[in-house]
């Protein structure tokens, strides 16, 4: 019936469960209202979508039904036949299924698949369009009486789920709709040199210097201030970006309703761009837009750049590590990064540029924007070439290896001294090993209590300054590069934390349903007979033995895991060794443009687990 994505109908609800916005495509829903009167099964009926009220009122009764909006993901003692947790399967947390109820007709229909995103306070249902034998499939898995998707079995939610690229576009359309009533519709960051633009011959002999020329069309407002490097060296910069700044605001449902008729007009995505959709409604058409008689307009590429060209790449390295300081437990550290791309180039040429040294910067997985053409690669090397789109897009991402040590390396220690009193120890080690130009311009570390409102604490760094929330301590290592530049430091931070008295959390409504998960996975241990009373075992006890489990999407909160987080960001070469040669990139129709190339690199899930504690691992497969 479809190869791509179409949109059945999408709705916005409020934490009330109230709809708030909703919109339907009828060339879609008539596609799918033929499909379903082919179908032979006569127990197999048309239903018109549900007016705004039933399905509020469906999703209500969803929520009371399986614990919370997303559901318990797993079948549980509460979990009834019918029910998105009866599949046994997490992925019902995120693609849902509701009953609505016809009460003029006594009767129930099923509407799978909605894709849910929880943003802020808002709940975004998306239905895309799939065929009438997907949801008869799903039907029979909410009724069968197995649980769990069993490799092999006939039917099963992942393969159903693969079967369907329309479940991908519809959660960027509801990723979409939610930076956009939130005001969060960003661009990937592309930084550019901030030096003043002289013009003239010495603008064209460096060639990073200034920003856009003169356009002839207006742009959006760019945001301020980063960091940026043309050659390896640490300049300031600015963030070019178009998309306009909306900030927080209440929901705009007439900017709602112009994107919807825009991007995905008659219920089709063609794109998603805020940016674009907003600069081609703020700058128009015009005659000097007609692309080349030789060249075909990509749909990425709705307008036309004039102005001053040039092209600019951000690498952004982005380290995860999770740091053990046992014997037994091997420390892990892995990048994921991504190089953006801003090419403000007239017409409509191709770029072109090599990626070397990939075996040396041990790459692991790559992937490219559509508009790139990658041929099959080997070796150390990979051609590049590129039609660029408008705007700031992501022209690959890429997970890697460190090329070098972790950046930040030690051990954290938290022991209970008593039921409200924390004793805590770090001795951190940071840049060791690495030599300039690579420095470390922010480093800060977190101590997060999620259920313990902290009072005051302790103690003095070697180095940086403390303070605290009502459910963390911050620790700020390095706030200035110069202190930091071309060496590395040892910070140590003893210190304590008091608690206010511990209250015994209530478990909710449906805590009886994990009651059995969170006895398996708590972190209490049985001691075994005759062996001595561990004071602190006891102490932990009595505080987790009331404590409920967090929402499962911070999973480093759940029972009394605990740890420290570390956010920092460097300046300098990548730390995955990937790198572009500003003299490799090739432009056809060539042109006078300059190139520019920055770095960045920082921190994501940087994690230091406590050494005392537990703590959860996940073992690798034997090279």
């Amino acid at each position: 019936m479809q190869s791509g994505c179409c949109i059945r109908g999408l709705w916005i609800l409020n934490n009330q469960d109230f709809v708030i916005f909703s919109r339907k495509f009828p060339v879609v829903e008539r596609r799918w209202r033929v499909a379903c009167e082919k179908e032979s099964d006569d127990n197999f009926k048309y239903h018109l979508l549900p007016y705004d009220s039933e399905l509020a009122s469906a999703f209500a009764d969803r929520k009371k039904r399986e614990g919370s909006a997303r559901g318990f993901g797993i079948r549980v003692s509460q979990s009834v036949k019918g029910s998105d947790s009866w599949v046994d399967d997490p992925i019902t947390r995120h693609v849902i299924s509701l009953h609505i109820n016809k009460e003029e007709k006594g009767e129930s229909n099923l509407l799978w698949p909605l894709i849910l995103h929880i943003k802020g306070p808002y709940s975004i249902l998306v239905l895309p369009l799939v065929e009438p034998h997907h949801l008869k499939s799903y039907s029979r898995m909410c009724n069968r009486s197995d649980c769990g998707s069993a490799v092999g079995a006939d039917e099963n939610l992942s393969s159903l789920l693969l079967d369907l690229p329309s479940i991908t576009g519809a959660f960027i359309v509801a990723h979409t709709i939610g930076e956009i009533i939130l005001g969060e519709a960003v661009e990937p960051e592309v930084v550019a040199a901030s030096s003043p633009s002289v013009g003239g011959l010495l603008d064209s002999l460096t060639g990073s210097i200034g920003i856009s020329g003169i356009s002839a069309r207006p742009k959006p407002v760019a945001a301020p201030v980063a960091a940026s490097t043309s050659s390896g060296t640490a300049v300031s910069g600015a963030v070019m970006s178009d998309a306009p700044k909306m900030g927080s605001r209440p929901l705009d449902k007439d900017v709602l309703r112009s994107f919807i008729s825009s991007a995905m007009p008659f219920g089709t995505p063609l794109d998603l761009s805020y940016s674009n959709i907003s600069a081609i409604k703020t700058t128009g058409f015009s005659s000097a837009d007609t692309p080349p008689a030789d060249r075909k307009q990509p749909a990425w590429k709705p307008y036309l750049y004039r102005g001053k060209q040039r092209i600019l790449f951000t690498i952004h390295d982005t380290v995860h590590a999770a740091m053990y300081d046992r014997d037994e437990i091997p420390d892990s550290i892995t990048i994921s990064g991504q190089v953006n791309c801003r090419a403000e180039l007239e017409g409509l040429p191709d770029v072109s540029f090599p990626l070397t040294g990939l075996d040396t910067a041990r790459v692991q997985s790559l992937t490219f924007h559509p508009c790139a053409q990658v041929p099959e690669h080997g070796g150390d090397k990979q051609a590049i070439t590129f039609s660029p789109p408008l705007g700031n897009f992501v022209l690959m991402h890429y997970q890697a290896l460190c090329s070098v040590g972790p950046p930040i390396k030690g051990f954290y220690q938290l022991s209970m001294v008593s039921e409200n009193e924390g004793a805590f120890l770090f001795k951190l080690s940071l840049m060791e090993g690495y030599k300039t130009p690579l420095t470390i311009e922010f480093c800060a570390v977190t101590m997060p209590f999620p259920r313990r409102r902290v009072v005051s604490f302790d103690g003095t760094p070697s180095i940086g300054t403390v303070s605290n929330t009502d459910h963390s301590v911050e620790w700020k290592i390095i706030t200035n590069t110069r202190s930091a530049s071309g060496k590395s430091i040892e910070a140590t931070f003893p210190g304590t934390v008091r608690f206010a008295p511990w209250q015994a959390q209530r478990m909710p409504s449906f805590g009886s349903a994990i009651g059995s998960v969170a006895d398996e996975d708590s972190d209490l241990e049985t001691e075994s007979s005759g062996s001595m009373v561990n004071v602190e075992d006891q102490i932990m006890e009595k505080m987790s033995k009331d404590l409920q489990a967090v929402d499962l999407e911070d999973p480093f909160c759940w029972q009394a895991y605990n740890y420290a987080k570390v956010s920092f960001k460097m300046i300098g070469p990548s730390l995955s060794g990937m790198s572009i040669d500003p003299k490799s990139v090739s432009i056809f129709p060539a042109v006078k443009a300059t190139v520019e190339i920055s770095t960045q690199v920082t921190s994501g899930d940087y994690i230091l687990w406590n050494t005392l504690g537990k703590c959860p691992v996940a073992a690798t497969p034997e090279a």
